[in-house]
């Protein structure tokens, strides 16, 4: 998969876009749950059977944290994981398009006619709550009135688990809520992190209990504070553990950041994790 980065608009002369016949699904895609598989999975179905590529549209830093919502600076999968997630589902582009001021203020019609049109999209397929342009003023019907028969749109469904519609907000809530098997259920697989080992205090060494403490490479939405049977890659070997988010109250006052610590066990017996390749 090629990652490729744009902003607005896209001229005849950029040499970023692929300019050629796609189809591309355009949103945020935070999480990459199964709801955003269902769209991914049409568009690479209609991709394959037009004989053209398959591409992705998302945007970074994400609208909303442009906008102001706090709670947006942190993500499910920040744009290392989501090209990794992508990469995994057989997308051959994905654009990643600069979110500012600027382009919050486009309007639905210069978005589709400076951004889609130079780009020779022959399908857009988004989500049913899909918004763009200014205020989100533009909806999927919308969408379909700006194509004027020049590129097809498809609309996609709600993705529902157990009554209810799968979404990053969802998903958000159940990791902040402690409930991790709940947020794994509607990622379709287990949420993960990644981050590098770095030096702690060494207390755990000196009561025979070392821990691994890790910093985490991107702002990644955190679980609640707590304890969580994990399934740690260290150097390509994957090893069960245990895992303590915390902020340290017995040692530390009032830490503001918690810290994440992982001790590696030989045998552990909840294999929520096993087999799986993240």
């Amino acid at each position: 998969m090629q990652s490729i980065k744009l902003s607005y608009p896209i001229s005849a002369s950029d040499s970023q876009a692929v300019k050629q016949p796609q189809v591309l699904a355009i949103g945020d895609f935070d999480g990459v749950h199964l709801g955003h598989q269902e769209v991914i999975k049409r568009a690479l179905e209609d991709g394959k059977r037009l004989g053209i590529p398959t591409s992705i549209m998302t945007f970074h830093p994400h609208p909303r944290e442009v906008l102001g919502q706090q709670k947006y600076t942190t993500l499910l999968t920040p744009v290392s994981q989501k090209q990794r997630q992508l990469e995994q589902l057989g997308v051959d582009y994905l654009y990643i398009v600069s979110f500012d001021a600027d382009l919050m203020k486009v309007t639905p019609e210069q978005f589709v006619e400076h951004m889609l049109i130079p780009m020779q999209v022959n399908t857009v397929i988004v989500g049913f709550d899909f918004t763009f342009g200014y205020l989100g003023a533009g909806t999927p019907d919308t969408l379909c009135e700006l194509a004027h028969g020049r590129f097809a749109v498809e609309i996609i469904r709600p993705f529902q688990r157990n009554g209810s519609k799968v979404s990053s907000t969802l998903v958000r809530e159940h990791l902040l809520a402690g409930q991790v098997e709940e947020a794994n259920a509607l990622l379709g697989r287990p949420y993960a992190v990644r981050g590098t080992i770095v030096t702690g205090d060494g207390r755990g060494r000196t009561i025979g209990f070392p821990t691994a403490n890790v910093e985490l490479h991107e702002p990644f939405v955190t679980p609640a504070l707590g304890v969580y049977a994990v399934r740690a890659v260290l150097d390509g070997t994957a090893y069960n553990g245990v895992m303590n988010l915390g902020k340290k109250p017995t040692f530390v006052d009032n830490l503001e950041k918690p810290t994440l610590e992982v001790r590696f066990v030989r045998f552990f017996r909840i294999r929520l994790w096993e087999g799986t390749d993240y």
